[in-house]
């Protein structure tokens, strides 16, 4: 569920971005007093996400429009399918469509991109995963977009958790130095993961007590061993370029999750169109 706040901050900095002092056009042609009706449609197949951001683009315009869903988000939609219809004063409803448009194709985009990669490790115990390599202030919606495809949330941000990453680790001197820095100073509440890159490192981590480890652009050959040598001791994350690599093999060496950064940071919208009648 979006949090009302957060929708409302992202839709009026869009609005105040896309519509400027005044939408020129539509105020120059279209007669105050007119009103339309009009369907939302899926192009192409996916799975639709966004729809309560839709809906507070509208009501931010004008509470005069009235947005009917047809579909709820984490619906499979198909080309030609109506994911709502709208109704209202024509001038108010032009002047927010670009913004519906913007998030919800984005967010249906990332959504369905992360179905397809689930549906890759269907039958395996791995999670999909994303990052925090998302768009800067809209973290919140891509990832809640994520989770619209059947994906798991890694860290919102910084406070959620301790990842010991390379320059973590050199920083600190060692894997051992930077786990028990983080014992001795974090809440005991936060789980530890750290990143690796060779066998020697999974065993550091390992003896120091890492809750985590993730393995950081390993082959396929160089996981299944380290899956083996974890051996349940920690879960296992698996990272790295995840979005070019075969994922069924990555998930059948046995990795409890498998990050995937390009489920927000390389993402094509999905085509979604508004047209009058």
């Amino acid at each position: 569920m979006l949090d009302v706040h957060i929708m409302e901050e992202i839709v009026l900095r869009a609005l105040a971005e896309d519509i400027g002092t005044g939408d020129v056009t539509t105020r120059s042609i279209i007669p105050e007093t007119q009103q339309i009706t009009g369907k939302v449609m899926a192009k192409e197949s996916g799975v639709i996400c966004g729809i309560p951001m839709m809906i507070k683009v509208f009501e931010k315009i004008d509470p005069n429009i009235k947005v009917k869903p047809h579909m709820s988000d984490g619906d499979k939609a198909e080309q030609g399918d109506v994911i709502a219809q709208i109704e209202g004063p024509a001038v108010g409803v032009l002047e927010g469509e670009r913004v519906a448009l913007n998030l919800i194709q984005r967010l249906s985009g990332i959504a369905t991109k992360t179905a397809r990669f689930v549906d890759a490790v269907k039958g395996t115990k791995a999670r999909i995963t994303d990052t925090r390599k998302t768009t800067p202030g809209l973290r919140v919606i891509e990832k809640y977009a994520v989770k619209a495809g059947g994906g798991a949330n890694h860290r919102f941000n910084l406070s959620d958790g301790i990842l010991i990453k390379d320059n973590h680790i050199k920083a600190a001197g060692s894997i051992t130095n930077a786990v028990n820095a983080a014992r001795k100073n974090a809440p005991h509440t936060l789980k530890i993961e750290v990143e690796v890159e060779t066998m020697a490192q999974i065993d550091e981590a390992l003896n120091a007590g890492a809750d985590i480890i993730m393995l950081d652009n390993m082959d396929i050959e160089a996981m299944q061993r380290a899956v083996e040598r974890i051996d349940g001791k920690a879960l296992v994350e698996a990272s790295g370029n995840m979005g070019d690599k075969n994922l069924p093999e990555v998930a059948q060496t046995g990795v409890d999750l498998i990050s995937v950064g390009a489920l927000t940071h390389t993402v094509k919208a999905m085509d979604i169109s508004l047209r009058f009648e």
